[in-house]
């Protein structure tokens, strides 16, 4: 599969801004998803791009644009796509064209990957972050 751990991460950052309820620092959730704080500001970026959180020159942290209710998980996963090639599914690149199946693999697989992405998409669009931060509160209380 072609989805990056962006996704994840994603939803991850969008989780902790909303639970801890202040100015975290992307040190602090780079210390939470163990990554570097580098990569936390440009999944930030692409998240502010995409409007779902605001930051501010100079000041830690970010905020959310709005409730999580009104933030699908279609929304994250789209905001930190980067180019066609994060797509659920993508076919390899440079198949033999003297093979029956290299010439026409491509052309076969890929009414069928835009169907499942198409359902995949269609899911994600049903769930909310809040439910997502919900399940995750419940989990953590249960620690």
């Amino acid at each position: 599969m072609a989805i990056s751990s962006r996704f994840s991460v994603a939803v991850h950052i969008l989780s902790l801004i909303d639970l801890e309820k202040g100015r975290i620092t992307s040190e602090y959730i780079a210390g939470s998803v163990n990554t570097n704080p580098v990569v936390i500001r440009r999944i930030i970026g692409m998240l502010s791009r995409a409007e779902l959180l605001t930051t501010s020159p100079g000041v830690p942290g970010a905020k959310l644009t709005r409730p999580l209710s009104h933030i699908t998980l279609l929304e994250v996963y789209q905001a930190v796509q980067i180019d066609i090639s994060d797509d659920l599914f993508s076919i390899h690149g440079n198949p033999n064209p003297d093979c029956g199946v290299g010439r026409n693999i491509q052309s076969t697989l890929e009414s069928s990957f835009h169907r499942a992405q198409q359902a995949m998409e269609k899911e994600l669009a049903q769930i909310t972050m809040d439910e997502v931060v919900s399940d995750l509160s419940r989990r953590m209380a249960a620690d």
